[in-house]
């Protein structure tokens, strides 16, 4: 279950339908829970984690949800008490496994629930940590404290005036822990999404990684300095006499005829600064040895390499030496700890080599929207550097097995990419238009009183002017316009230089993309994962390609085609959410041969039949024409349990208002179709009992509000 930030409507009405069958699945197991903090817990997960994924969880959410998330949003007025949030939250993670919404990349049951436990000890102190308070919750607070109603508007506003005055006494210690911590960080971004990558095990890694040119040269580097220490200059640089004996030992390709000193040695450089990085070697006391602990590493391949790759990232200036080496130094550097990171990410997952036009000017984009913008803007030399930076980088990755490049035609898809300012953005990782719905104003909440919104922007330090106020409008389009028919005619006219990542670079950025809490789908990964679990994530995260190797490899490894199909199939009957069941049978035919055929033979079952004629309908197999009269009332009720899905009670509220006898009348056929799913159907019984009352009201509450006395229209309207 995953929503893009810009679906509010869409996952509000999801969550709303997550909290009211999880208070019924509560309440028929006896269970005492609170519905506002699973909305918390959903809201969490959707709007403060990069992934967005609500049904996965592990240890770090949970520590993070239970002593970050819920102390810096959840207010607790002077007269409340703390929710229960973790034994409502160990519910609402058995709940997710008893409904087969949990993510099967996720902890299991028996591990979140003791995380939960492992967490629960330190949730008290850490809601009463008033460090660890948000800036709408310190203030709402102050003002509950002193006697204000902050469900009273003007009281709110007449409390900031007081604030801003200076006459509410607070603890200003506390608040600029609050206003330093607020303006570290900005919160989680949404991770692009990531297509499923296939990688080879292990031991094909490790033989890949003993190729690499680098690890030769770490390896012979920690050999060389062995445990009896080289000395070191005074300035802490290896002696010339070392370095010139390091250049052919390693093979590093530096000319050391006219040099005066190792420093200007930039490969050999590089791979020292990169071999103590990797903590393979250290100095201490003027002196350059090996780590002792570091000899496991050294002698695996592959664990050597991914400490290498690590490091890389970690370089705060990778290369060294003059400008126009190989290895020479570029004002890419300046912004290198984000554009290497892009660089890396844009490549990850691509299923078309990258051409180097391309990926070049993806990261100009990544400067212009960068502090750097101004000298850019002005000085073409600029751009020149970091190119050469750019290359830089990308021939160490190579060298390392990261990267592979060669030469061909860009594939097309690229061309037309080309034409489009804000695809090019989103290769550099940059905000673009489409994005301004995404974005929450500094300090402001959701939901959160109006009154307080100047009292905390009093509170933050101004912003900068953005460097995009430096170039008008007019300018920016012209030049991206102009930019975008160079690229494309660049990439069409002959062939370029293509570049992709390797199993062994796939590899690493996939683990690096893990840490950070992004979802990075790996081919096989989903064999041991129950039949619910599998569906549902090929349905929310896979490319068709990618769902029919997944789902044939899980068939392999359950008893084969007609004992997997089996299990499949009980899944979705099973599933209680009919918009998923339809999703999870739509990727399970999608992902067969024969899968049309699977579909139609549902047509009789008495539990899928609903589901299969929606989706047959709409895959246009069958017309309203080809149906049965039963068949149609069983559409009709798919048709109203989904929309009740999606759009929650009150959409379907408003539909029925707007269509009027027409929506009623197939409520009703709904009603006495014999749909199977008996809950969704009661949710419908309780609906059509509700808009009957409401209609009334409402014509009633029109008529007084139009009666004429006297002939004239009287009354005051309410609002």
């Amino acid at each position: 279950m995953i929503f893009n930030p810009a679906e509010e409507n869409e996952y509000e009405a999801v969550r709303g339908l997550l909290v009211h069958r999880f208070e019924q699945w509560a309440w028929e197991n006896g269970i005492d829970a609170d519905p506002f903090v699973v909305e918390t817990a959903l809201d969490y997960r959707h709007l403060g984690t990069p992934d967005g994924r609500l049904g996965l969880w592990d240890q770090r959410h949970i520590e993070e949800f239970l002593l970050d998330w819920v102390p810096r949003t959840v207010t607790v007025l002077p007269d409340e008490e703390p929710a229960d949030a973790p034994g409502t939250l160990r519910c609402l993670l058995r709940y997710l496994d008893a409904v087969h919404l949990a993510d099967p990349r996720g902890a299991s049951l028996p591990e979140v629930l003791e995380a939960v436990d492992a967490a629960a000890p330190r949730y008290a102190e850490a809601m009463a940590d008033r460090s660890l308070w948000g800036l709408a919750k310190f203030w709402i607070t102050a003002a509950a404290e002193q006697g204000v109603d902050v469900h009273d508007e003007q009281a709110l506003q007449d409390f900031v005036g007081r604030a801003q005055g200076g006459e509410v006494p607070y603890d200003p210690e506390v608040l600029q822990t609050i206003v330093e911590r607020h303006m570290r960080s900005s919160g989680p971004v949404r991770s692009e999404p990531q297509l499923p990558v296939a990688l080879p095990g292990d031991d094909v890694l490790r033989e890949q990684a003993g190729r690499s040119p680098v690890l030769r040269q770490l390896r012979g580097l920690a050999e060389w300095a062995g445990r009896d220490r080289r000395t070191l200059t005074g300035s802490g640089r290896l002696r010339l006499s070392d370095a010139r004996e390091l250049v052919e030992r390693l093979d590093t390709g530096d000319d050391t005829d006219s040099v005066r000193s190792s420093g200007d040695l930039p490969r050999l450089n590089l791979l020292v600064e990169w071999a103590k990085t990797a903590r393979l070697i250290r100095v201490a006391k003027g002196r350059l040895y090996a780590v002792a602990k570091a000899e496991p590493v050294l002698n695996d391949p592959l664990a050597l390499w991914r400490r290498a790759f690590d490091a890389f990232r970690e370089l705060p200036s990778p290369v060294s030496g003059g400008r126009g080496g190989r290895y020479g130094e570029s004002v890419l550097y300046d912004v290198y700890d984000v554009v290497l990171p892009d660089v890396l990410a844009t490549l990850y997952s691509l299923p078309y080599p990258m051409p180097w036009p391309g990926l070049r000017d993806s990261v100009h984009l990544a400067y212009r929207s960068s502090s750097l913008l101004e000298v850019f803007a002005t000085d073409s030399i600029g751009f020149e550097q970091a190119d050469d930076g750019l290359r830089t980088v990308l021939g160490v990755l190579e060298d390392l097995g990261a990267i592979e490049c060669h030469q061909g035609m860009a594939d097309p898809v690229f061309w037309d990419l080309a034409m489009s300012e804000n695809d090019l953005e989103r290769w550099a990782g940059t905000p673009t238009e489409d994005d301004d719905d995404l974005e929450t104003p500094s300090g402001v909440l959701p939901g959160m009183p109006t009154g307080l919104a100047g009292l905390l922007d009093d509170a933050l330090p101004d912003e900068t002017l953005s460097g995009d106020a430096l170039l008008s409008d007019a300018q920016l389009d012209d030049e991206a316009t102009q930019r975008a028919r160079k690229l494309k005619s660049e990439l069409s006219s002959g062939p370029v230089e293509l570049i992709s990542l390797t199993d062994l670079g796939t590899d690493s950025v996939r683990r690096r993309l893990l840490a950070e809490g992004r979802d990075a789908p790996l081919i096989g990964e989903l064999a041991q994962a129950s039949p619910a679990g599998l569906l549902g994530v090929l349905a929310d995260h896979y490319d068709p390609e990618a769902a029919r190797a997944e789902l044939a490899a899980w068939i392999a490894v359950h008893g084969g085609r007609s004992a997997a199909l089996e299990q499949l199939v009980h899944a979705v009957r099973t599933m209680p959410f009919r918009t998923r069941a339809e999703a999870m049978l739509d990727v399970l035919v999608s992902s067969l041969d024969d899968g049309e055929l699977l579909l139609r033979s549902l047509r009789s079952d008495s539990s899928l039949a609903p589901t299969a004629l929606s989706l047959l309908a709409r895959r246009e197999i069958l017309t309203p024409e080809d149906l049965t009269e039963p068949e149609s009332l069983l559409m009709v009720a798919e048709s109203l349990l989904q929309l009740c899905e999606a759009t929650g009670a009150d959409g379907v509220r408003e539909v029925l208002r707007q269509q009027g006898r027409e929506a009623e009348e197939a409520l009703r056929a709904a009603l006495a179709s014999g749909h199977p799913d008996e809950e969704g159907l009661a949710d419908l019984q309780a609906l059509a009992e509700r808009v009957p009352r409401e209609r009334k009201a409402h014509v009633g509450l029109v008529q007084q509000r139009g009666h004429r006395k006297n002939g004239r229209r009287g009354g005051k309207r309410r609002r």
